[in-house]
Protein backbone atom coordinates (compact mmCIF):
# COMPACT_ATOMS: atom_id res chain seq x y z
CA UNK A 1 0.00 0.00 0.00
CA UNK A 2 2.48 2.50 0.61
CA UNK A 3 4.50 1.97 -2.46
CA UNK A 4 0.66 3.35 -3.92
CA UNK A 5 1.24 6.37 -1.83
CA UNK A 6 4.66 6.58 -2.91
CA UNK A 7 3.59 5.96 -6.92
CA UNK A 8 0.52 8.49 -6.86
CA UNK A 9 2.94 11.33 -4.74
CA UNK A 10 5.52 10.89 -7.58
CA UNK A 11 2.88 11.44 -10.56
CA UNK A 12 1.78 14.44 -8.77
CA UNK A 13 4.35 16.16 -8.38
CA UNK A 14 5.69 15.17 -11.79
CA UNK A 15 2.18 17.03 -13.28
CA UNK A 16 2.92 19.46 -11.11
CA UNK A 17 5.85 20.58 -12.26
CA UNK A 18 4.38 20.16 -15.98
CA UNK A 19 2.33 22.47 -15.68
CA UNK A 20 4.08 24.70 -13.45
CA UNK A 21 4.73 28.11 -16.13
CA UNK A 22 8.20 28.68 -17.65
CA UNK A 23 8.71 31.88 -16.40
CA UNK A 24 11.19 32.48 -19.42
CA UNK A 25 8.46 31.77 -21.80
CA UNK A 26 5.85 34.06 -22.79
CA UNK A 27 2.69 32.99 -24.75
CA UNK A 28 1.94 35.88 -27.72
CA UNK A 29 -1.58 36.20 -29.20
CA UNK A 30 -1.85 34.60 -32.51
CA UNK A 31 -3.06 38.20 -34.12
CA UNK A 32 0.13 39.64 -33.03
CA UNK A 33 2.11 36.41 -34.42
CA UNK A 34 3.19 37.24 -38.21
CA UNK A 35 6.26 35.45 -39.59
CA UNK A 36 6.57 38.24 -42.08
CA UNK A 37 6.70 41.27 -39.31
CA UNK A 38 9.36 43.66 -38.95
CA UNK A 39 9.23 42.54 -35.40
CA UNK A 40 9.84 38.58 -35.54
CA UNK A 41 12.65 39.05 -38.34
CA UNK A 42 15.33 37.93 -35.80
CA UNK A 43 13.27 35.61 -33.92
CA UNK A 44 14.60 31.96 -34.36
CA UNK A 45 11.72 29.84 -35.03
CA UNK A 46 11.84 26.26 -33.56
CA UNK A 47 9.67 23.51 -34.25
CA UNK A 48 9.76 20.74 -31.94
CA UNK A 49 7.60 18.26 -34.01
CA UNK A 50 8.58 15.18 -35.22
CA UNK A 51 10.63 14.95 -38.46
CA UNK A 52 7.61 13.93 -40.41
CA UNK A 53 5.28 16.00 -39.26
CA UNK A 54 7.51 18.61 -39.95
CA UNK A 55 7.83 18.29 -43.42
CA UNK A 56 4.72 17.75 -44.28
CA UNK A 57 3.87 20.96 -42.78
CA UNK A 58 6.55 24.17 -41.62
CA UNK A 59 6.57 27.72 -41.57
CA UNK A 60 10.24 28.18 -44.07
CA UNK A 61 12.87 29.45 -42.32
CA UNK A 62 12.16 27.20 -38.77
CA UNK A 63 14.63 24.78 -37.85
CA UNK A 64 13.31 21.78 -37.00
CA UNK A 65 14.43 19.69 -33.73
CA UNK A 66 12.61 16.64 -31.79
CA UNK A 67 11.86 17.31 -28.12
CA UNK A 68 13.93 14.01 -27.50
CA UNK A 69 16.98 15.25 -29.26
CA UNK A 70 16.76 18.88 -27.96
CA UNK A 71 18.59 18.86 -25.14
CA UNK A 72 21.63 17.29 -27.05
CA UNK A 73 21.60 19.17 -30.44
CA UNK A 74 20.34 22.74 -29.44
CA UNK A 75 24.13 24.27 -29.38
CA UNK A 76 24.44 23.60 -32.97
CA UNK A 77 21.56 25.62 -34.24
CA UNK A 78 21.00 28.42 -30.97
CA UNK A 79 22.01 30.82 -28.83
CA UNK A 80 21.10 31.02 -25.21
CA UNK A 81 21.32 34.99 -26.21
CA UNK A 82 18.84 34.68 -29.10
CA UNK A 83 15.06 34.74 -29.19
CA UNK A 84 13.38 31.67 -30.19
CA UNK A 85 9.78 30.94 -30.85
CA UNK A 86 8.86 27.58 -29.98
CA UNK A 87 6.05 25.88 -32.59
CA UNK A 88 4.38 22.24 -31.79
CA UNK A 89 1.28 20.68 -31.58
CA UNK A 90 0.58 20.81 -28.37
CA UNK A 91 0.95 23.19 -25.25
CA UNK A 92 2.59 20.27 -23.27
CA UNK A 93 5.68 19.97 -25.89
CA UNK A 94 5.60 23.43 -25.89
CA UNK A 95 6.32 24.09 -22.16
CA UNK A 96 8.64 20.75 -22.26
CA UNK A 97 10.43 22.42 -24.76
CA UNK A 98 10.59 25.77 -22.80
CA UNK A 99 11.89 24.05 -19.80
CA UNK A 100 14.93 22.51 -21.70
CA UNK A 101 16.28 25.97 -23.16
CA UNK A 102 15.43 27.96 -19.86
CA UNK A 103 17.54 25.28 -17.97
CA UNK A 104 20.30 25.75 -20.58
CA UNK A 105 20.00 29.68 -20.02
CA UNK A 106 17.65 30.80 -22.80
CA UNK A 107 16.08 34.14 -21.29
CA UNK A 108 13.55 35.40 -23.94
CA UNK A 109 11.28 32.17 -25.26
CA UNK A 110 8.15 32.70 -27.49
CA UNK A 111 5.48 30.58 -28.47
CA UNK A 112 2.21 31.71 -30.24
CA UNK A 113 -1.00 30.46 -28.04
CA UNK A 114 -3.71 28.07 -29.19
CA UNK A 115 -2.56 28.15 -33.19
CA UNK A 116 0.74 28.42 -35.27
CA UNK A 117 1.01 29.16 -39.16
CA UNK A 118 2.16 27.15 -41.20
CA UNK A 119 2.65 27.05 -44.84
CA UNK A 120 1.05 25.00 -47.57
CA UNK A 121 3.56 23.70 -49.94
CA UNK A 122 0.76 23.32 -52.97
CA UNK A 123 -0.41 27.19 -53.06
CA UNK A 124 2.35 28.98 -51.35
CA UNK A 125 -0.10 30.65 -48.99
CA UNK A 126 -0.17 30.99 -45.03
CA UNK A 127 -2.78 29.55 -43.36
CA UNK A 128 -3.69 29.24 -40.12
CA UNK A 129 -3.42 25.82 -38.23
CA UNK A 130 -4.91 24.70 -35.00
CA UNK A 131 -3.15 23.25 -32.56
CA UNK A 132 -4.87 20.74 -30.15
Amino acid sequence: MTLVFIAVAIGIIWLIIQLWPVSSLTYVNSKEWDPSHKRWSDVRMLDVRDSSEFWQNHIPGSINISIGRLSAVWMKELSPDQEVMIFSRNWLSRQKAARILARRGFKRLYAVKSCYFAMNRKEDSCERKCCY
